[in-house]
């Protein structure tokens, strides 16, 4: 073999180790690639799943916090079998039943409503600190007396609004107070109940001269001389004035007791928390937007009842042959606070005096000092003659309540004898109003 055939075997060989090389080279690139491939999407796969997976633990999440502040707002509280109220309420009205039962099922509905909105406020003040939070409880804390007497005032009932807010004060006074200090002397009778006195004076003191308002208009018109007429322009100026002058006390009222005399309408809260045992750091059950759209509804809720209520209470004074002052005096009162009943006489039994005072004596100051002059104010815009006038007996069961309760907590120790005494006085006045028979369609 000569040197040439030597080379041309020699490149062949080279050429062919080459080219055996670059097969080999790509089968492992195309090997690699492949493996890469698989791997990538592996991972892929393996990332697609987890955050599938945690899109529905989110979801999940979220359904088991609203099924949970679902739970908490609607089967919190043993007046929740009454929520079936509000729907047959609403099925009544569309499907035109008979309004009697309307007003029936829309007064049931009401109870858990407000208590609702009670517990809502105060979740809310959880988060919004004690000044903000008292400023809400006693803006809402008497969102049904307040949603009702303007709706009334709409519609041009007067004597409704009249008659549910002084039922409302009659109630808390007599009905609450009476009920609490009862429970309380019969749960504690091995210890002596005794209370700040401070507080409910500054309430009777401001629930006195919500009477004197009250009664300055009856007392017009008999003040005139033989053969004249008092016009009834002036007694509509002057319950205006006298509203302005309402709204003021209670203003000053609040800041009495939120900022400048805090300390003094609060003295013993500190000692009697720690005698009952109670915990400072309780946590809110929802949250802050939760419990604001909760009362949103709420709130709506209680309005719609509201408004079946004042469109057919005269049809179920005639179809049941009660009167109108009975229903809107007694009646409404005690459904439509029927969670402050129960608060007052919890912490009573508890031997928590104080707090029941402020329960009960402090919605019927608000509602006397704050929504009966709002009223004024509103019907005065809208253009509604309306006075503070309520009738000579309406206005002596007040004055004489009031007196009552004055008696009763004047030395600072309770007994269940005073509530057997108010709790009679209660009763009394409603089989007056019960017996009452006044024209359903008074305009005054």
């Amino acid at each position: 073999m000569d040197i040439r055939e030597e080379r041309s075997l020699e490149e062949g060989l080279i050429v062919n180790g080459g080219s055996a090389r670059w097969k080999v080279s790509d089968k492992c690139e195309s090997a690699r690639w492949k493996v890469s491939d698989k791997c990538e999407s592996a991972r892929w796969n393996v990332s697609d799943k987890c955050e599938s997976t945690m899109v529905i633990v989110e979801q999940t999440s979220v359904i088991r916090e609203f099924m949970a502040n679902v739970c908490g707002v609607m089967f919190g509280t043993k007046l929740c079998v009454l929520f079936p109220a509000f729907p047959l309420a609403i099925v009544a009205h569309h499907f035109e039943l008979a309004r009697p039962w309307i007003f029936a099922l829309s007064l049931l509905g009401l109870a858990p409503l407000a208590e609702r909105v009670s517990f809502l406020t105060e979740q809310i003040a959880y988060y919004t600190g004690p000044t903000v939070g008292g400023l809400m409880n006693a803006t809402c804390g008497n969102a049904t007396e307040l949603i009702i007497a303007i709706l009334a005032l709409y519609r041009g009932k007067i004597h409704v609004l009249k008659n549910s807010l002084l039922g409302s004060i009659l109630s808390n006074i007599l009905l609450v107070l009476g009920s609490s200090l009862l429970l309380g002397g019969v749960a504690n009778l091995d210890k002596e109940q005794k209370f700040d006195t401070k507080p409910a004076e500054v309430n009777v003191l401001l629930l006195s001269m919500g009477v004197l308002c009250h009664l300055l208009p009856v007392l017009f018109s008999y003040a005139t001389e033989p053969g004249t007429f008092t016009h009834p322009k002036s007694i509509v100026q002057l319950g205006r004035a006298s509203g302005i002058v309402m709204l003021v006390a209670y203003f000053g009222y609040l800041f009495f007791q939120l900022k400048a005399h805090n300390q003094v309408l609060e003295a013993k809260r500190e000692g009697e928390d720690g005698d009952d045992g109670t915990d400072d750091d309780e946590k809110p059950v929802i949250g802050f937007w939760s419990a604001s759209t909760w009362l949103v509804c709420m709130t709506l809720a209680i309005a719609l009842l509201s408004e079946y209520i004042v469109n057919t209470i005269e049809d179920a004074s005639r179809s049941w042959g009660i009167s109108i002052s009975f229903l809107s005096i007694i009646l409404l009162p005690i459904l439509g606070n029927a969670a402050e009943h129960a608060g007052a006489l919890i912490f009573a039994y508890k031997n928590n005096l104080d707090l029941s005072l402020g329960i009960a004596l402090g919605s019927a100051t608000q509602i006397s000092m704050f929504v009966v002059p709002l009223c004024l104010i509103v019907a005065w815009i809208i253009g509604v003659k309306m006075d503070l006038e309520l009738g000579v007996l309406e206005t002596a069961s007040l004055a004489f309540s009031i007196i009552m309760i004055a008696f009763t907590l004047q030395d600072g120790t309770s007994h269940y004898m005073k509530g057997v005494v108010l709790l009679l006085c209660y009763v009394v006045i409603s089989v007056c109003f019960l017996l009452q028979k006044s024209p359903t369609s008074l305009g005054y």
